[in-house]
């Protein structure tokens, strides 16, 4: 049996407050003091059964065994090593959105009344075409993401509870998201969003895209009243970024040349500015040093790609019941996802039948066989996790507290959804 050693590690903001390390030789893990939060995650490099195990409980220093050093263990000071999302979770817990998010539950309630307001009273057939992707199943991520940081960036910055900008950011986050996805379904021509019918299969084209301009307009109103140039000029982009994104999509259907970087571009203009806007704008509101803010930039930009790319996998993993939509949906209608590109590289069959664009019958299915074949699916998880890992790192910056530990939940959320 190998021996263990033990050091007194002081992680300080580090993600993991204990690190325990076992050989797979004999089967042992080291274990620390204490009461474990349930959440050990498992990693495959080196001895097969090495692993890092998140304690909450002593979230400044704890007694950790390993066959390491500290050096060997942490990548600098303070820094999560990156292997840290390839690793799996050994209890098998799942991360649930409710659960995840009950440090801003109060938060989410309040903005929910709010939405209501801002946008019901003076067009009930707006707020009815609203309401239907409101309440089709969305869990307020991204005003959830809002309230996460501006929590977390307030605590640093020694303020006592969040200001109306903090809040009304959030509103304006879910109003650009809501009346992206109603032209987003219009422009996809989808007839299921989140298991529900779209808003244009219900109320028609012409009330959709009036119902997304509506919201888009209104989200600028309350925008340029938090009056900080800034969150304006962040925001705005992000609007911006949107038609850039349907742009590129449009140019690229069916286009088997296209390269991942490029990919990841659309990728960034349709889900990760936002995400990234989102926690720098909350960041900002806070007074938070600018180095802080643009940690929590590029932790929503890393966190959105991720996401992105999750989704893009469970395109070809999940039936449609538990997509809510058609599987393979994306590919059919041309648009090639980061599974595809990366199958494209070792398929030539597979660029044929994309470019006569699924004339023959079975020619889809076919398609997706191919992709799954050819480990598409496992280096698009891989690319998700890569970006997973760099989403944990920018939280570094931050204290601990609950918040952040839901901010690092959340990037686990993500991936468990391919597991």
């Amino acid at each position: 049996m190998m021996s263990m050693t033990c050091h007194n590690l002081d992680f300080g903001t580090s993600v993991l407050d204990f690190v325990a390390c076992g050989c797979a030789t004999n089967g042992t893990i080291g274990r620390c003091a204490g009461k474990s939060c349930a959440r050990t995650i498992s990693r495959s490099k080196g001895c097969r059964a090495r692993r890092l195990v998140c304690w909450r409980q002593n979230l400044a220093r704890c007694h950790a065994f390993s066959t390491k050093t500290p050096e060997a263990l942490l990548n600098g000071v303070g820094q999560v090593p990156p292997a840290l999302l390839n690793l799996k979770n050994e209890s098998r817990r799942t991360i649930s959105l409710s659960k995840l998010f009950e440090v801003v539950a109060d938060d989410l309630q309040t903005l929910n009344q709010n939405l209501q307001s801002i946008v019901g009273a003076e067009n009930p057939l707006l707020m009815s075409a609203a309401e239907q992707i409101f309440g089709a199943g969305g869990k307020r991520m991204r005003p959830a993401l809002v309230f996460l940081v501006s929590r977390a960036t307030a605590e640093l910055a020694g303020m006592k509870d969040l200001t109306t900008k903090h809040r009304r950011l959030a509103e304006i986050i879910e109003m650009i998201h809501t009346a992206s996805l109603i032209h987003d379904d219009v422009l996809d021509e989808s007839d299921m969003r989140r298991g529900k019918e779209t808003v244009h299969q219900l109320y028609g084209t012409r009330v959709a895209v009036l119902a997304g301009d509506f919201m888009f307009a209104q989200s600028s109103w309350y925008l340029a009243n938090l009056e900080n140039l800034e969150v304006i000029k962040l925001i705005s982009q992000v609007i911006k970024d949107f038609a850039s994104g349907e742009i590129k999509q449009a140019s690229s259907l069916f286009d088997c040349d296209v390269e991942l970087q490029e990919y990841l571009q659309k990728s960034y203009y349709k889900t990760a500015s936002l995400i990234a806007a989102s926690t720098k704008g909350a960041a900002i509101f806070s007074g938070v040093d600018p180095f802080i803010a643009k940690q929590m930039y590029d932790y929503g930009k890393n966190l959105g790609l991720s996401f992105q790319v999750v989704d893009d996998i469970l395109d070809f993993t999940q039936s449609a019941e538990q997509l809510g939509k058609p599987a393979g949906s994306d590919l059919v209608k041309g648009n090639l996802t980061a599974p595809v590109i990366f199958a494209l590289e070792k398929e030539p069959k597979l660029k044929e039948i994309i470019e006569s664009e699924f004339c023959e019958t079975g020619s889809l299915e076919e398609a997706i066989e191919l992709v799954k074949k050819c480990g598409g699916i496992e280096r698009a998880q891989e690319l998700a996790k890569e970006k997973a890992d760099l989403a944990v790192q920018n939280l570094q910056c931050l204290p601990q507290s609950n918040y952040r530990l839901a901010l690092e939940d959340m990037v686990i959320f993500n991936l468990e959804r391919i597991d």
